[in-house]
């Protein structure tokens, strides 16, 4: 499938699993563009072979620093645009093929999948951290922004 087709169907899946999880109508459509904007980071990670571990990385770091900016759009909780957004990212083929390989008794794949899950999950995690202290240093250069140009 080509890059636009992907970038469509993530729309898509964000506004699906938003309607799921009954999130505010009005935050539906930011979702969506935070969703599409993240996996459109994450194909230009795959595009220069950055992997998947990595371009999950981006991808949560994006959607941690763009659902905090919505947040304080639109006023409400970053984790009405955190969850819907990061349903691309789950590692879901891996963690069904890790169990398949363990019910069928292939222990060595079931191990490769174990530490893809992990690891991609470990990347989410992570980006979400590093999300955080970026939107605390753009608040606070905001604010240090603010004190001096009131001087």
């Amino acid at each position: 499938m080509n890059w636009f087709g992907q970038l469509v169907l993530a729309y898509i899946a964000v506004l699906g699993f938003g309607l799921i999880i009954n999130i505010p109508r009005r935050a539906l459509n930011i979702a969506g563009w935070i969703g599409t904007l993240t996996w459109g980071a994450y194909l230009i990670v795959q595009a220069f072979d950055g992997g998947v571990v990595l371009g999950s990385f981006i991808g949560s770091v994006g959607i941690g620093v763009l659902s905090n900016l919505a947040a304080h759009y639109k006023k409400m909780p970053s984790i009405i645009f955190n969850i819907p957004s990061l349903v691309s990212f789950v590692p879901g083929s891996q963690a069904y093929q890790m169990v398949r390989n363990f019910a069928l008794g292939n222990y060595r794949a079931a191990i490769g999948f174990t530490l893809q899950v992990v690891t991609i999950t470990g990347a989410i995690a992570v980006g979400f951290l590093v999300a955080e202290l970026v939107n605390r240093l753009i608040a606070f250069c905001l604010l240090q922004w603010r004190r001096f140009k009131l001087l």
